[in-house]
């Protein structure tokens, strides 16, 4: 960031809200040049009122939206630079997290759910066992039947918490993912909020036919979800309303670009090509591949979803993706539960420092595991462990386990489409840390490429909202595209070896498999159920009997 007062003419900016899992940031780009001129960052709390749940407040999300975009002006202004010159504000987001609100209040009914969150397991369940042969894949939605998405967390809401059970029967009620609340309450909220998301977002709901790129009614009715609380869908780039104002200096801006944060990175990364592909390391760790105008389904467990739909006219291109629940998450877990790490950067400089895990594996499968197996019965598991195995190693086999997993999703999307990945382009906070991206070229076997300009994410919401009709200051050709600068990493280690570490990786994924089930324990009953486990109790049981026996004859002698 550059402070010179030449900036003053800089031409047309646009602005992008960055809404995620742990931070929201508000980030100001020139629309000419992609350059990054001004950013805040503020944190989200997370609270998990149970074991599995995961909460975020609304209003917290929302506040915090208005904290950033407060404090980036203060700073633009600082560096001298016209506010007025921002002609658009794109929103991107965290996908899946649930919220419901009611309109007449414009106050939250309950908690957003967020999209790591647990609690509908045993609906999921319940619902796989009443499709024909117990298919997850049963839906049209490119998605299997999971806690992962909203609808059986909208569910869950409906048939759990009475306020949204009384605000649907008395039509008050709108649901909608993080984007729609944003966009509803910086329109106006009550007084003629706009309610709507865009195709990427809607696609991740199980609520959302990805071909005929609507709601859909057999769906809605499969998990009883009246329509009409659902926002309208729209393209991903387009004026959706204006900034009323509450927004300050930014009162009358268009809000005209959104993609769900995924899907913003596809396109920051300009992976506008069929094949193209690009990896985003968050809270949670996504590799998405451009398939084009037509959507491929998955043989090996990933997902099929919207890639992005720049312009109503335009048309959809779809995505492969594969999800990984628990990346950037491992570390914020080290820190605050373990407490074996103060900073993200003291997990680099420990893993640095025995630059091996010595044999030691960490599946950090604490929400279940996403792509390839879909298993939510999952649990993390740390294995391998000796007399030797101190901090370091924990440290090292935690990165490990980021690469290991992005392995795992690459493997079945090379397998799905037929063609294999020559690099892997690569975003996201965990990309600062070198020993991570080294790691993850060893792992693969590829080189790995990071561009210069980490905020990718952010740049694609900014990039859909400048292109959209009545904006027009941010040009999508790919002549005009800015060219990316970038750093490679070369795999440094011989493939034998990296196979030989990932076939431990996988030993140990499958002791990770159905640890938890919804079933109730049997408590000692269960041990004698097993005839020989039961002859081998009773025999000890004896044995200490008599031993104790003859310890007390021989006493008494």
């Amino acid at each position: 960031m550059a402070a010179s007062s030449n900036r003053i003419m800089l031409g047309p900016l646009v602005a992008a809200i960055d809404q995620g899992t742990s931070s929201t940031r508000f980030l100001v780009f020139n629309a000419k040049t992609a350059e990054l001129l001004s950013h805040h960052q503020v944190e989200i709390k997370q609270s998990f009122p149970k074991e599995g749940w995961v909460e975020e407040d609304p209003k917290e999300i929302l506040q915090s939206v208005y904290e950033c975009m407060d404090r980036t002006c203060e700073k633009l202004t600082q560096l001298n630079i016209d506010i007025s010159n921002i002609k658009a504000i794109g929103v991107t987001n965290q996908r899946e997290t649930t919220l419901v609100w009611d309109k007449e209040t414009g106050e939250p009914l309950y908690n957003a759910i967020v999209w790591l969150d647990l609690r509908t397991q045993s609906t999921v369940e319940r619902l796989i066992n009443k499709t024909p042969g117990r298919n997850k894949n049963h839906l049209k939605t490119g998605l299997p039947i999971s806690t992962y998405f909203s609808a059986v967390k909208l569910r869950w809401l409906m048939d759990n918490v009475e306020k949204v059970h009384e605000a649907v029967l008395s039509h008050r009620a709108m649901f909608g993912t993080v984007d729609s609340w944003l966009i509803w309450c910086l329109t106006g909220g009550k007084k003629g909020g706009v309610h709507c998301t865009d195709v990427t977002n809607a696609s991740r709901t199980m609520l959302f036919n990805i071909h005929t790129m609507d709601w859909d009614p057999e769906l809605c009715k499969y998990f009883d979800i009246p329509m009409e609380i659902l926002p309208k869908v729209r393209s991903s780039s387009e004026i959706y309303g204006l900034m009323v104002s509450k927004s300050g200096p930014l009162t009358g801006v268009p809000i005209s670009g959104c993609l769900g944060d995924q899907s913003a990175a596809l396109v920051g990364q300009m992976c506008f090509k069929d094949g193209q592909a690009k990896n985003t390391y968050g809270t949670g760790c996504f590799l998405l591949k451009n398939v084009g105008t037509k959507p491929v389904m998955s043989d090996h467990g990933l997902l099929t979803t919207v890639a992005y739909k720049l312009g109503r006219d335009k048309p959809a291109c779809y995505a492969l993706e594969g999800s990984v629940a628990i990346a950037g998450a491992v570390v914020r877990w080290l820190k605050d539960n373990l407490g074996i790490i103060q900073t993200s950067t003291e997990l680099e400089e420990l893993a640095a420092d025995v630059g091996t895990s010595y044999g030691c594996y960490f599946v950090p499968a604490f929400s279940g595991l996403y792509a390839p197996y879909w298993e939510p019965s999952a649990r993390g598991i740390i294995c391998g462990l000796t007399q030797f195995t101190n901090r370091s190693h924990l440290a090292f086999a935690a990165l490990e386990a980021v690469c290991f997993q992005t392995r795992e999703i690459l493997d079945a999307m090379n397998q799905d489409s037929g063609i294999h990945l020559s690099q892997l382009q690569v975003d996201g906070g965990m990309t600062s840390n070198r020993l991570l991206m080294q790691l993850q070229a060893d792992i693969l076997c590829i080189p790995v490429v990071k561009p210069s300009m980490p905020e990718t994410t952010a740049l694609g919401a900014a990039m859909a909202a400048g292109a959209a009709e009545g904006v027009s200051v941010w040009s999508l050709t790919p002549e005009d595209l800015t060219e990316v600068t970038s750093e490679k990493f070369e795999p440094q280690i011989n493939p034998e070896e990296s196979e030989l570490r990932y076939a431990r990786w996988k030993k140990a994924v499958q002791r990770a498999m159905n640890w938890e089930t919804t079933e109730p324990s049997g408590g000692m009953t269960s041990i004698f159920s097993s005839v020989p486990l039961g002859f081998y109790i009773l025999g000890s049981m004896f044995m200490l009997i008599g031993a104790k026996y003859i310890a007390g004859q021989c006493e008494s002698e």
